[in-house]
């Protein structure tokens, strides 16, 4: 019905966020995997926003979003307003943390990838 609002609304405000922070992180104080993930915050963005709009094709495929006012055919009536409401709640934000969740791994791991070699292998022989 409308569970691709909520990934988009979260893409929206990580998008947001990413401007303000980016603009304001300063590097000599961050530690490296706070920068990391302020500036791997534009791959989050993609991939709410991506699937986002494989949603929003999909739902229009199907006619439950129409090109006049409500715009989704379940805000027609109120009992079908409250099972989009529910879907969006339950549907909408399991893939939004879902996705979240996919990226902070990603990021992590991509961090991990990214450290000196050398720093390990220093310990390592000390």
């Amino acid at each position: 019905m409308a569970c691709f609002l909520v990934p988009t609304t979260e893409a929206i405000v990580t998008s947001v966020a990413s401007k303000k922070l980016n603009a304001h992180v300063d590097e000599s104080e961050a530690s490296d995997l706070t920068i990391h993930f302020i500036k791997n915050m534009k791959t989050l963005n993609s991939m709410l926003l991506g699937g986002s709009a494989l949603l929003m094709f999909e739902h229009l495929w199907h006619g439950e979003i129409t090109p006049f006012f409500p715009f989704l055919t379940a805000a027609s009536s109120p009992q079908q307003f409250a099972a989009m409401l529910k879907e969006m709640a339950t549907v909408g934000l399991t893939m939004a943390l879902f996705v979240t969740f996919v990226w902070v791994v990603m990021t992590l791991v991509t961090f991990k990838m990214q450290l000196p070699h050398t720093k390990v292998s220093e310990e390592v022989h000390s």
